[in-house]
């Protein structure tokens, strides 16, 4: 019996419940709204929401951080579907006017409809990798709207279906812009920087190198150990900012998650710095990640056999290995020269039949050669080669024009010499000779 009541109590209850529900106004409004007239009005409220803010919007854009960094974008939405617009992709930071759609399909999405900063990303004519060839950067200019959260705007890219986070622009975003210009110059560098890079990351007790390979145009980076048999890396996907860079991919260090790497202006730097000692930094250095001892056998009185290394303009000026400063210097000589000539090689000569080492200059356009007689001296501890002057073949005035290049290769700090695993064109060992003092790295075949 007592059982009989309780469960009439039950049905009664419920069934309050229910018709209180059913006769909610709001309820009723929902079920009588359709498809379209709820896509309506998602499309008013995003529409509405783009418009609210009087700064505009700061979105930094990852199309895909598995492989490349983050762009910053700031957006000022206008009435008559009008948008003010600025990007850090280049080092044109101005505003650029545009139009913009709220479209309505099974979603709705916010889309850049006519050409500006956010297209620069989805050109796939312009790809940052040779694996992005013909995909340019992933991005995109049509984003589906997903919701809001604390005041911000949730989209989802309509390539990869990433979320893509606009916040509330301020007076200071788009002043800060900019800035983030040197920031990148900075970890980019320029022919005369040094043409290696580091990661090092300091546990606390203990710091490791790695070779850190940098792509600038993707914004991406990968520390690779240098250790023998060890095979770990780290990646990092930077966006930058006024102060640095800041990685989406957290380096994670003694449980420690590293992501904001402040630049140092002192040493040419950028640190993120944990609790504990703990830090990163990436770094430049002359000396190359992994020194090897190949110069060995181009040093004097060893006994080696004759070695001839030699730079060929025409096959070698556009190497991805000859760096931006040797490509400089020798433009800077043939400038110098009769329009008709330049130089066709730069050949060093190692122990020939008659002992001597000697560097050769030889040109198109029927100049004689000019030669540097040279000996070598072992740096041992630095692993590199130093080419010491032993008299030139013409008097000073006749090679004055060659004083650059030349004490490039004769630097007192020496050479760094590898006989790379790549072939250029010919089935001939490439061997490079890098500065350990400067940005030159001149690439040769081995004749």
């Amino acid at each position: 019996m007592k059982a009989k009541y309780i469960y009439k109590c039950l049905m009664i209850s419920f069934a309050a419940l229910l018709l209180g529900s059913c006769s909610s106004p709001e309820v009723d409004a929902k079920f009588d709204q359709n498809a379209t007239e709820r896509l309506s009005g998602r499309q008013k409220e995003l529409n509405d929401l783009l418009l609210s803010s009087a700064e505009g919007w700061k979105a930094v854009y990852y199309t895909d951080s598995t492989q490349l960094g983050g762009w910053t974008h700031l957006f000022k939405f206008l009435p008559a579907g009008k948008v003010e617009m600025a990007s850090d992709f280049d080092s044109d930071t101005g505003v650029y006017q545009s139009q913009y759609d709220i479209q309505v399909g099974s979603t709705v999405s916010l889309v850049f409809t006519t050409e500006n900063r956010i297209h620069l990303l989805s050109n796939a004519a312009d790809y940052p990798t040779a694996g992005l060839l013909a995909k340019g950067y992933l991005g995109d200019f049509q984003f589906y709207y997903y919701g809001q959260k604390n005041g911000d705007i949730i989209f989802r890219t309509n390539r990869n279906g990433h979320f893509l986070r606009f916040v509330k622009a301020t007076p200071q975003d788009w002043a800060d812009l900019p800035k983030n210009t040197p920031m990148i110059n900075n970890i980019t560098g320029d022919m005369f920087s040094p043409l290696f890079r580091l990661l090092e990351i300091n546990d606390g007790t203990t710091t490791k190198n790695y070779d850190f390979d940098y792509n600038t145009d993707a914004r991406f980076g990968t520390g690779y150990s240098i250790e023998p048999g060890v095979n770990v890396s780290y990646d990092l996907a930077f966006s930058f900012n006024p102060t640095g860079a800041f990685s989406k991919i957290p380096l994670d260090v003694k449980g420690q998650k590293l992501t904001d790497f402040v630049y140092n202006s002192t040493n040419n730097t950028f640190v993120a710095t944990g609790t504990n000692g703990v830090s990163a930094t990436v770094k430049y250095t002359n000396a190359p990640p992994i020194v090897t001892d190949d110069y060995k056998i181009l040093l004097n009185g060893k006994g080696n056999p004759q070695m001839v290394v030699a730079y060929i303009a025409a096959n070698l000026y556009t190497a991805p290995s000859t760096s931006d400063y040797f490509r400089y210097l020798i433009s800077k000589v043939n400038a110098t020269l009769p329009a008709a000539q330049s130089i066709a090689r730069v050949q060093l000569v190692f122990n020939n039949a008659s002992n001597q080492t000697f560097i050769q200059y030889q040109f198109n356009g029927g100049k004689a050669a000019i030669s540097h007689l040279v000996t070598t001296v072992e740096d041992a501890a630095n692993k590199t080669i130093i080419l010491k002057d032993a008299g030139w073949t013409v008097a000073p005035a006749a090679y004055a024009f060659l004083k650059d290049i030349d004490n490039e290769l004769t630097n007192p700090k020496g050479l760094y010499i590898k006989k790379e695993s790549f072939r250029i064109t010919f089935s001939n060992v490439v061997w490079t000779l890098t500065s350990a003092s400067s940005s030159f790295r001149m690439t040769s075949y081995q004749l």
